[in-house]
């Protein structure tokens, strides 16, 4: 294991060091696990999101033919006041 050093603030270490109580467990094993289910959350999101725009992508015509070789134009006559 690797040894790191974050700053908590008091109510978050408060918090944790009565989680860790009731779980039996370590805080740094609570914040291990806490940081583990993040890490699955954040690699699942990015997953989904990657599906949804594959999805998307190829759905929708803008009915312009150049639109690939002008898109900048496009977007700067797009966001012009």
């Amino acid at each position: 294991m690797v040894r790191t050093q974050v700053q908590l603030t008091e109510a978050q270490v408060r918090a944790l060091r009565q989680l860790a109580a009731e779980r039996g467990v370590s805080v740094a094993e609570l914040i291990r696990q806490s940081l583990e289910l993040f890490l699955q959350s954040a690699r699942t999101q990015d997953r989904e999101e990657r599906r949804r725009a594959l999805a998307a992508a190829g759905r929708f015509r803008s009915g312009l033919h150049d639109l690939a070789a002008e898109h900048d134009r496009y977007l700067e006559d797009a966001y012009r006041p």
